[in-house]
């Protein structure tokens, strides 16, 4: 880990209660215009996919909704890299719920999820609308219709990101890459992706965005609502090439090029 990452706040944060006075009620607002949104134009076009590299009018409100979102929690979201033209899988570090409205904000995509989401109030109406599928962790009859309706999805033209970790990581670990989830991918006969979701204030990495040990849901959420403002960037890699006897080695190269982009940069490199 690298010891110019920031994992806590330097000093106390006096103005933390005020950031809540307007970011609540933005947020609230922002809600409201989402279900709209989703009744409005995603519930009939959720099934819209890119054509000739342009993105459709649904698509481009899911990225305008969850920058908006992200800003209302003081992160500004950065691009690094290009994102490949649709069909493609995405394979991204996983450390908090806002993972998912991150990379949102600069490609819509099929998100793979736990099946828990789908009864949460509201969030899984939402979550639906934006095409998300859903997986019971631990069943293997549930991880073989996801991967079913994955490949669907990718062969339909439309893209699909996952967390290859299969699940949040803390404290800026990066876990071991699940090899499975790339057969989609392989079955669909499209690109592989990696994708790096950095959390940073003045070029160094924050480690503290993401869910601390023993946080659950509703304390990150909260705490993260009053953070000061931070970078979320979002590092689109080079394409992994197609190994269909190797899955283990898609993984493992996934996992080295996003765990290179989320190191801090020495002073002179990001200067040269």
């Amino acid at each position: 880990m690298n010891s110019q990452s920031l994992s806590a706040p330097a000093r106390r944060d006096v103005i933390r209660p005020l950031r809540y006075l307007w970011r609540v009620p933005l947020l609230l607002l922002h809600i409201v215009l989402g279900v709209l949104l989703c009744a409005l134009v995603l519930t009939w076009r959720r099934d819209v996919v890119m054509k000739n590299g342009r993105e459709p009018f649904a698509h481009r409100t899911i990225r305008w909704w969850s920058t908006a979102l992200l800003r209302i929690f003081g992160l500004r979201s950065v691009r690094v890299g290009q994102p490949l033209a649709d069909p493609v899988l995405f394979v991204a570090n996983h450390t908090s719920w806002i993972d998912i409205e991150l990379l949102h904000s600069q490609r819509a995509a099929c998100f793979v999820a736990k099946a828990e989401i789908a009864s949460w109030p509201l969030v899984g109406w939402l979550a639906s609308a934006g095409g998300t599928i859903f997986h019971r962790r631990g069943s293997n009859h549930s991880l073989a219709a996801v991967m079913q309706v994955m490949v669907d999805r990718l062969r339909a033209g439309r893209s699909v990101a996952v967390f290859p970790e299969g699940g949040t990581g803390h404290n800026g670990v990066l876990r071991v890459f699940h090899a499975r989830i790339f057969q989609a991918a392989l079955d669909a006969e499209v690109p592989v992706q990696p994708v790096a979701l950095r959390f940073a204030r003045d070029g160094r990495r924050v480690l503290d965005a993401g869910f601390r040990e023993h946080e659950n849901f509703m304390q990150n959420f909260l705490r993260l609502l009053g953070e000061a403002p931070l970078d979320a960037e979002v590092h689109f890699l080079e394409p992994v090439p197609a190994a269909p006897d190797a899955r283990r080695r898609m993984a493992e190269t996934s996992r080295e090029r996003i765990a290179l982009a989320l190191e801090d940069k020495p002073e002179h490199e990001k200067h040269a």
